[in-house]
Formats: structure tokens, sequence, C-alpha cells
């Protein structure tokens, strides 16, 4: 499959994991990204420079085993929330969520049809962005999805630990990138094995 068809299914899978988001976040009291305008399809409103074109761009080039990225956090106030505590941490997961709805969508297609090659091949690539989007974020490193489930289990007796990794979240994220992608890979093939 071309990288250009890659980076289309890449942008539009994490155009629907922002607005999955924003879209809890409005349900759950906080308008915040519907006021500015992030409840919608349009990809420029997603869309970070780096985390979204730049290093997919990279990872394909590189022939990296999956492609991943991330787009500009969806804003919302916690303190908008009924539980600003659990309801940063729904609104956190459903990213991931809409990401493995995506490949479940994609399975059952290729279940239901006989599709030839070329779309068979879209199909993967689609259900293997989506399950490497969905892992990624779930990392427990800031500005990731699954720090701010981490945040939420942790007591605030262990608020140290919280303010260390928001510090030195960025460094955390460039190394895991050089030395971490390779334990990912497991997962998100026996994930992508287990809907086939």
């Amino acid at each position: 499959m071309s990288s250009i068809i890659y980076i289309i299914i890449l942008i539009a899978s994490i155009v629907i994991h922002e607005l999955a988001h924003g879209f809890t976040a409005d349900r759950l009291g906080d308008p915040t990204a519907r006021l500015q305008g992030r409840l919608t399809l349009n990809p420029i409103a997603h869309l970070d420079i780096f985390g979204s074109l730049i290093l997919p761009l990279l990872l394909v080039v590189s022939g990296a085993p999956f492609v991943f990225g991330w787009a500009k956090p969806v804003p919302f106030n916690p303190y908008n929330l009924k539980n600003p505590k659990w309801g940063g941490a729904l609104v956190a997961v459903m990213g991931p969520i809409s990401n493995f709805v995506i490949v479940a969508i994609a399975a059952l297609c290729m279940h239901l049809f006989d599709l030839s090659a070329f779309w068979d091949s879209i199909i993967q690539g689609i259900m293997i962005t989506n399950i490497a989007l969905g892992v990624f974020n779930l990392l427990p490193i800031p500005p990731l999805d699954g720090h701010h489930i981490l945040f939420a289990l942790l007591p605030d007796s262990l608020d140290h630990i919280k303010d260390t990794l928001r510090r030195f979240a960025w460094p955390l994220i460039i190394l895991f990138l050089m030395f971490g992608t390779s334990y990912l890979t497991p997962i998100i093939y026996g994930i992508y094995q287990a809907f086939i």
C-alpha cells in the first residue's frame, strides 16, 4: 500500500479519535471543544504538524512495522464535568475506544465481503493503523490519553509521580519512540490476529 494511502488512513483515524474525545466531554457537561469548533470531521481542526504528518511520514519512509501519530489534544475543562477525576479519564479513554471500534468494523467488513486484493490491503491498513493508534495513546505518558487514566487511578498522596511525569513527558516520549516501539509490535499484531 502506498505511503499516501497510509497517511490518509491515519489522518481519518486521528480525526475520529479526537472527535470521540470532544463528543464525550460535551456529553459529560464540558462544551469547550464544541465552542472551539473541534466537534468536526474537518481534519484541519485536529491535526498536529509533527504528530499527524511528519512523524507518520518518517515512520512510513523508514519502513517501521507500524504507523502511529497524534493530533492536537482536544481542549476540555475537567471542572465542567460532573465528576472531574473520572470524567476526565472517560474522555481520555474514548479516543482509543473509537480506534478499536473502527478496527471491529473493518474486521467485520473483511469477514462479510469478498474483497479484492486492493481493498483487503486497505482494510488491513485501517486495522493495523487504528490498533497502533489505540495502543500508543494508552501509554501512561502525558500528553497521551493513558496518563489521564493513570492519574485518575493514582491517589493524591502520589501527586509527586504525576508532577514528575508531566515534567519529563517529552523526553520520555522521545526515548520511547527511539527504544520502546519494538515492544508494542507484538501487542499490536496480537490484537490484529485476534480480530481476523
